[in-house]
This record gives structure tokens, sequence and C-alpha cells, in this order.
């Protein structure tokens, strides 16, 4: 049975996996799960709607499932899933999706850090394995793909992408999609570099980061648009699953990727 301090407030309509935690005047609503080894920390707030996993933790001052800050939102049924091994820190918010968009779920991936006084917004998609660095915001319908970091006190505009692997230096405005494996920041935001140190950490060999680096070095470099681009990577460099997520990701942007730093700074040395 779960372990309920009793100066919480546990809906009786809520689920709780039987060694789930929950601190004092934390705050569980209505139509609830939540898996098991997960807690829920003194004056935390979960709201109706929220599917959570296993081993999370919801630090004081988050809530998790408010409806979203969305005028369209007409109080319809809409949902907030996370995955497992979550840490949502303190005063976080993470709001349920919408109708308008069609979605009406945002949605958290497992092993995913959302650091203190993070807002992600409705219909948001982030994946696995994420950091979203404190006082980050992202904007309704913004899809962060795994591994992806963002830095302290960026900003994403909404239906905004950022790619796996990449990262974002802290206080950026994100106003345009971010490729997988980037490196970016300064103002305005810019491709400078591939993510060298977070792609090694992973395990990517040398071949596959020199790979991804000529491939956007022909992207970015070579005077040509992104669509004659594309088109040469497509042709000039072996099939490949970097390879293949570059040329998807791009083809698939709808606000277009960020544009590159000075072309005589080709990136990342290494």
């Amino acid at each position: 049975m779960a372990k309920i301090h009793p100066l919480a407030t546990v809906s009786p309509n809520a689920i709780l996996a039987d060694t789930v935690e929950v601190g004092p005047y934390a705050f569980i609503d209505d139509n609830v799960e939540i898996g098991e080894g997960t807690r829920i920390l003194p004056h935390a707030t979960i709201f109706s709607y929220v599917k959570m996993g296993r081993d999370c933790t919801v630090f004081p001052g988050a809530v998790v499932g408010a409806i979203p800050q969305d005028l369209k939102f007409e109080g319809e049924v809409t949902y907030v899933e996370i995955g497992d091994r979550v840490n949502i820190r303190e005063c976080a918010t993470i709001n349920r999706g919408t109708k308008a968009s069609g979605k009406g779920v945002t949605r958290v991936g497992s092993d995913t850090l959302i650091m203190s006084y993070v807002h992600v917004a409705h219909d948001c998609n982030v994946g696995s394995h994420c950091i979203l660095v404190s006082y980050v915001g992202i904007a309704g319908e913004t899809d962060v793909e795994d591994w992806a970091i963002i830095g302290g006190s960026s900003v994403a505009h909404q239906f905004s992408r950022i790619g796996a692997h990449a990262m974002v230096g802290g206080g950026s405005k994100i106003n345009k999609d971010i490729p997988p494996y980037a490196l970016c920041g300064r103002e305005p935001l810019c491709y400078v570099g591939i993510n060298i140190v977070g792609l090694r950490r992973r395990g990517f060999t040398t071949d596959q980061i020199r790979n991804i680096k000529d491939i956007y070095d022909t992207i970015y470099f070579q005077g040509m648009n992104v669509t004659d681009g594309l088109a040469k990577v497509e042709s000039g460099f072996p099939q490949s699953e970097e390879r293949d997520n570059i040329i998807r990701f791009i083809r698939n942007s709808k606000r277009g990727i960020i544009r590159a730093n000075n072309p005589s700074e080709k990136g990342e040395v290494y």
C-alpha cells in the first residue's frame, strides 16, 4: 500500500502503486496514475489526467497536469504522460494538452531531468534522456527529441523542434528548428558545430562524429541552399542512421533550421 503522509491530500480515485510515497501537503487529484517507486515530495501538486511511470521524483512546488495556458482550451479532457525515472525539480510546471492541437497530450520521456522553474507547455513532446536546465520555457507543441540538452533560461517559440543529441547554449532564443547532433549558441542563435562532447559520452565513434561534422559542413559551408545541400548529402554520403536522421529532420522542418555561424568558422576542431 502506498505510503501517504497524513497531511497529504490524495483523491480516492487516484491509482497509486504500492511503493509510491507522498509527502506532507502534497496534493494528488482524481484520475491520476502513479507507478512503483515514485515519490511525490512535500507541497508538490499532481492535477487530474496525469499518468506517471516508475521511480520518478516530483520535488516541492512542482505542478504537473495543470490546465493549459491557452485561450483555445475549453475544459476538455486532455492528458500529461510522464515516463520512468523522471526528475521534476522545484517549481517546474508541466501543463496538459489541448483539443485544438489535435494531440491532447503533453509527454515527457523516461530518464529525463526537468530542473527547477522549467515550464513545459501544452502538447509538448520531450523525449527520453533529455535535460531542461533551470528556467527553460518551451511553448506549446514544441518537440524535444531524445538526449537533447537545453541550457538554462532558454526559451523556445511554439512549434519549435530540437533534434536528438543537440545542445543549446544557456539564455538562447529558439525561434528556428535545431537539427540533430548540433551545438548552437550566440545571439542570434546559430549553428556553431556539433555536440562532440555529448556524442563521445554516448558512445559515438570518431568515424561517426567526423561523418556528422562533414554532413553539416556540406549543408552549411559549401555555398548551397538547404535543399541543394541535403541533395548533395543524400547522394554523396553512404547511408547511416546519423545521415538519415539529419535529412529526415531538416526535410520535415516547417519553421526552417538555424543558420550557420560565420562561414570562416567551421565548427569545433577535434
